[in-house]
């Protein structure tokens, strides 16, 4: 009988085992001297094929890329200064795509000049871009391109941190949300609404017509806006987020993911804040649930189905004392969410990527450290279900 009950306990811890082991990653480090590192962009800059990465460090004058398979450096831009936010899109539709770039930012608004600039190649994406300002607006600090009509053509997102005369902590003023329309590149209010710190922005088609969405994540909360076929912008607050008192309350990070045929929001929250939240909808609104309240100094959030299985994983990252990435995953069986770490004390995480790198079909992960100074990606090795 003790032989059985050995054998049966020894069963039982290999099934568990395997459930904990079903996400396997095998670590590359693609660069440890990206000071201030804050963003990490997928894109394919040279037209291969295969995706590349642009690494983003605030205390760095270059804007540099990582050329895949080989991972070959290569400097996009090396007079820049005090960077925050890059995002890439093929504007005129060369194969090539064009960097929209936010640099000389600072949390405090009066120091923030807050220049956005396009960057596009020169004929060899290897060597020096141009740069072309387009724009000066405070606090300039997310930078997203969408298809907010239907019609395939991007136009770019601006989101800055706060009010131009906002006074930090409290970060007191409306904050505005900017788009320009490529050639033009006139700036256009979306909405001066939100408030206090603009931290967060997500871009998603919410109703799955084509017509994408811009969800955003700030001191009142987690807000959709939608551009109407009238030409107007709709603007739909879905959770308030952390219900603490200001400059504590609502959220810093929003991302968006599938349970098979359900969505469910996350968010970080409050603002660089120490919670991982869910909110799933209920009979009349959404149901906020915390799975977690150990980050510290959290600072990327992402979804993505890492196993095929139908649920999306959250991905969410930090850059204070700990220093993790950190992925979870939902068990349909108890119905809670089970934590895994990605990377534990590696990377200050400000910024992960989620796309699949070397062609295998499956989603691997990219992180930039800002006190780490580092790059790295995570090959997903795990079996897809």
């Amino acid at each position: 009988m003790l032989t059985k009950s050995i054998a049966f306990i020894l069963l039982i811890l290999f099934i568990v085992s395997r459930a904990d082991a079903q996400f396997k990653f095998q670590e590359h480090t693609l660069a440890t001297d990206l000071r201030g590192g804050y963003q990490v962009v997928v894109a394919d800059l040279n037209r291969d094929g295969k995706l590349d990465l642009i690494a983003l460090a605030s205390g760095m004058k270059e804007l540099v890329w990582f050329e895949n398979p080989g991972w070959q450096r290569h400097v996009i831009i090396n007079n820049a200064s005090r960077m925050i936010n890059c995002a890439a899109y093929d504007v005129d539709g060369d194969g090539f795509p064009e960097i929209a770039l936010a640099q000389e930012f600072a949390n405090n608004p009066a120091q923030s000049i807050g220049i956005v600039s396009i960057l596009k190649h020169k004929g060899d994406p290897a060597a020096l871009w141009e740069a072309t300002e387009i724009d000066r607006l405070p606090t300039s600090h997310r930078l997203r391109w969408a298809n907010i009509d239907g019609s395939g053509k991007k136009v770019l997102v601006n989101a800055p941190l706060a009010n131009a005369y906002a006074q930090p902590p409290e970060y007191n003023g409306n904050v505005p949300l900017v788009i320009y329309r490529p050639g033009s590149w006139k700036r256009e209010i979306i909405s001066t609404a939100l408030a206090g710190v603009l931290h967060g922005v997500a871009i998603l088609d919410l109703e799955n017509d084509g017509r994408e969405d811009i969800l955003t994540a700030s001191f009142v909360g987690v807000d959709a806006f939608r551009f109407g076929k009238d030409g107007k912008w709709l603007r739909n607050k879905l959770v308030k987020g952390d219900p603490a008192p200001w400059p504590k309350s609502g959220a810093s990070e929003i991302a968006v993911g599938m349970l098979n045929r359900e969505r469910f929001l996350s968010t970080i929250e409050a603002w660089h804040g120490n919670q991982v939240v869910v909110y799933r909808f209920g009979k009349t609104d959404w149901e906020r649930l915390v799975i977690d309240d150990k980050l510290n100094d959290g600072h990327t959030l992402l979804t993505a189905d890492l196993n095929g299985d139908g649920r999306d994983e959250i991905i969410a990252g930090y850059r204070g004392e700990g220093r993790s990435v950190n992925l979870y995953s939902f068990n349909p069986k108890s119905k809670t969410w089970v934590k895994q770490v990605l990377d534990n004390g590696g990377i200050a995480a400000a910024a992960c990527a989620v796309a699949d790198l070397n062609g295998d079909g499956k989603f691997d992960v990219a992180c930039i450290g800002s006190a780490t100074t580092n790059l790295k990606w995570y090959e997903n090795q795990g079996q897809r279900k």
